[in-house]
């Protein structure tokens, strides 16, 4: 029996294909399933229904920072000052509501603070072409230090019962923070998946210079980007603010890192033009889960540290791996 080398070839790139697109759709869903099962076996009380909800709950901070940070690697940059918005928009909402500003009002402002201090980020990376890494590195650092110097450095106490609702409030016995990064979610994806903007992302991450050409205003596109990283790290500080009843400016250190990983887990390219946001779902619920079982086996903070830069680093290394594959 004859074989075409030709067709040996094309069979070859066409089962790297196949397998590639498998490994990307289905990579981290099947090691979550396996990451559930081990914790089955190892904290017997991990499919509480309590304890479900707390790591949906607990996670719904990563996940809103994580939205934002996927439209910002998409186009192959970095949003180091997530943490620190949140901090600070979350300081911001609860001295407002607590100097009588209507609950709505202050909330809306904590995230406008968000949505401004991202637009500053995309100016800079967008007009003078300042790498992102620098630009958010030290908005990570003067935005952490307003909230200090906002608060004097102490935690500033939550007053309003109905502020407190959006972050330790029950719709249904569903705990909110759920339902709004449900939302986030939903709204990200119809974005990404349906409109000129979303494939205006998706152009500038693979190829910027292209993008330019063919006529997409690449500088808005990222201020845009930039912008609504911003917002929903302001979205997610509110919600941090009403679930732990302060404003406080040390919350949120390291928050960034745990989006990060989550993003790069979920299968989106670090380095820009490839990825899809449900997959970054995927990739926070890995880490949430990680880190719900390690708690649950009173494993060391200073450990769970360790396990979680572990992360980050084969997160890494599995989106190098999809590229070869």
């Amino acid at each position: 029996m004859n074989i075409n080398p030709q067709e040996s070839v094309q069979t070859r790139v066409s089962f790297k294909k196949r397998s590639q697109q498998i490994f990307n759709n289905l990579g981290m869903v099947i090691i979550l399933f396996l990451l559930i099962v081990v914790m089955m076996i190892v904290a017997p009380n991990f499919t509480d229904p309590s304890n479900i909800l707390n790591i949906l709950r607990q996670s719904s901070i990563t996940a809103i920072l994580a939205a934002g940070m996927t439209l910002v690697i998409l186009t192959g940059g970095i949003d180091l000052s997530v943490g620190s918005i949140l901090a600070l928009s979350g300081v911001i909402s609860v001295m407002l509501s607590n100097a009588g500003v209507p609950v709505p009002i202050a909330m809306l402002a904590g995230v406008g603070v968000g949505y401004l201090v991202g637009a500053i980020n995309g100016y800079f990376t967008a007009k003078p072409k300042l790498p992102s890494f620098i630009v958010t590195l030290g908005s990570m650092t003067y935005v952490r230090g307003l909230a200090f110097v906002i608060t004097g450095g102490y935690p500033v106490v939550l007053a309003s019962e109905n502020f407190k609702f959006i972050g330790s409030g029950y719709i249904l016995g569903i705990p909110t923070p759920i339902y709004v990064m449900t939302l986030v979610y939903i709204v990200m994806f119809i974005m990404l998946k349906y409109t000129m903007f979303g494939r205006h992302i998706y152009s500038v991450g693979g190829n910027e210079e292209a993008s330019r050409l063919t006529g997409i205003k690449v500088e808005r596109t990222l201020i845009n980007v930039y912008s609504i990283s911003g917002m929903l790290a302001g979205v997610a500080g509110v919600v941090m603010a009403g679930r732990l009843f302060t404003g406080q400016p040390m919350v949120g250190v390291g928050a960034e890192l745990d989006a990060i990983a989550a993003v790069i887990l979920g299968g989106t390219s670090f380095v820009g033009g490839f990825g899809r946001i449900q997959g970054t779902i995927i990739g926070v619920l890995i880490v949430a889960v990680l880190t719900n079982g390690m708690t649950l086996l009173n494993v060391d903070y200073y450990w769970q540290q360790v396990v979680k830069g572990l992360v980050i680093v084969i997160a890494v290394l599995l989106d190098r791996l999809r590229k070869r594959v």
